[in-house]
């Protein structure tokens, strides 16, 4: 009967054992969950509180493969005709240091199955090389699982959110999605939201006429690559640019063929400047041009360029009538590497030795370059 008495203790107490290592592995489990939801939080408020495109993305691609134990995270945004690429270029966005940030013309590309009236899903499988390769140009090696997030505003699929990891059951289709799509949608409402904020920040830029920027952000963009260039020891030049007799165009052909000849006169001098130059619309007529890391003869030869492919092409109205523009310009280098001299007022400084030079240049007959 004792020897009974003591089965049945030692039973209780191998019993009392296992449930007590049961609930620490329970409580471990949980701490564990706790600090990984603790982890997101955190990097849904940060991602939220990004101020611009370039400091969303790169949170998202610095935090989210620490918060989440992944080996690759990139990200497929639908941009067809390229106008969020050009615009974040425009604002300064250095897609240098986003090399997994990726573009893609159509939806389509993404790789999800999209049918009308049908809701894109995640897809969480074993990697693959070639489907995969649009999510990840670059993989890691020993990538084994993926997950493909689809980011959906309004039912319209904008971009996808792609995972990556060298754990083989990390991700595989047996697996629940709510977790990733709940994540995909932050990232969408963040990715909506500035976006939004930095096309609206664009327009207000830009001149709407012609499409280039406006004076107020050439202002600042002078002032800004000024110190920039004080800092690192590069050249930079300026062009002032007017269109001949301008006032004749509009008197002799109405204010839409004048229109016409300023969106023209944009484009033509753009198709000679460089990605890292900016051109501006000054008011009326007149146009100035950044051009980043080029002395006054550099300046000049792109002056040139520009005065002859004005003036060498009739512009086409709309009717159909050829007619001859020319343009005058005057171009100035910066020289005042001192700091006793604040940046606006060596802008200011730099913007008015163009102006004086294209003064001269329409004073010696118009349809030529003068350099200061």
């Amino acid at each position: 009967m004792h020897e009974q008495q003591g089965a049945s203790v030692r039973e209780l107490m191998a019993e009392n054992a296992a449930l007590r290592r049961q609930l620490a592995s329970l409580i471990d489990q949980a701490e564990s969950n706790h600090a990984i939801m603790m982890r997101h939080q955190a990097f849904d408020l940060e991602i939220v509180g990004a101020g611009s495109f370039q400091e969303l993305v790169a949170t998202i691609f610095r935090q989210l493969p620490i918060v989440s134990n992944l080996d690759i995270v990139t990200l497929s945004l639908v941009d067809t005709g390229a106008d969020i690429f050009t615009v974040m270029h425009k604002l300064g966005v250095d897609f240098e240091v986003l090399p997994n940030l990726l573009f893609h013309e159509y939806p389509g590309e993404l790789g999800f199955d999209i049918e009308p009236g049908r809701t894109p899903r995640p897809r969480l499988l074993p990697y693959h090389p070639v489907s995969h390769a649009a999510a990840f140009p670059h993989p890691p090696a020993g990538l084994a699982s993926v997950a493909l997030v689809p980011l959906l505003r309004n039912r319209r699929l904008i971009g996808s959110l792609n995972l990556g990891s060298r754990d083989f059951s990390r991700f595989t289709p047996l697996l629940g999605t709510d977790f990733v799509e709940h994540m995909g949608s932050i990232i969408a409402i963040c990715l909506e939201n500035v976006i939004s904020n930095e096309m609206l920040k664009y327009i207000g830029l830009t001149d709407a006429l012609t499409g280039v920027y406006n004076r107020r952000y050439m202002d600042r963009r002078l002032a800004e690559e000024i110190a920039r260039a004080r800092r690192q020891s590069y050249r930079i030049s300026c062009m002032y640019i007017d269109v001949d007799h301008f006032k004749q165009v509009n008197d002799s052909y109405g204010h839409q063929a004048g229109d016409d000849v300023l969106r023209e006169v944009a484009a033509r001098i753009k198709a000679e400047l460089r990605m890292s130059d900016a051109l501006g619309r000054f008011g009326g007529e007149e146009f100035v041009a950044l051009l980043i890391d080029a002395d006054l003869e550099s300046a000049s030869l792109v002056a040139h360029r520009i005065r002859a492919s004005v003036a060498d092409r009739p512009f086409l109205l709309g009717d159909g009538q050829g007619l001859p523009v020319t343009v005058s310009i005057g171009v100035a280098a910066l020289d005042d590497f001192e700091r006793e001299h604040a940046a606006e007022e060596v802008a200011s400084a730099l913007v008015a030795q163009a102006d004086q030079a294209l003064y001269q240049a329409k004073q010696n007959g118009r349809n030529q370059v003068v350099a200061a």
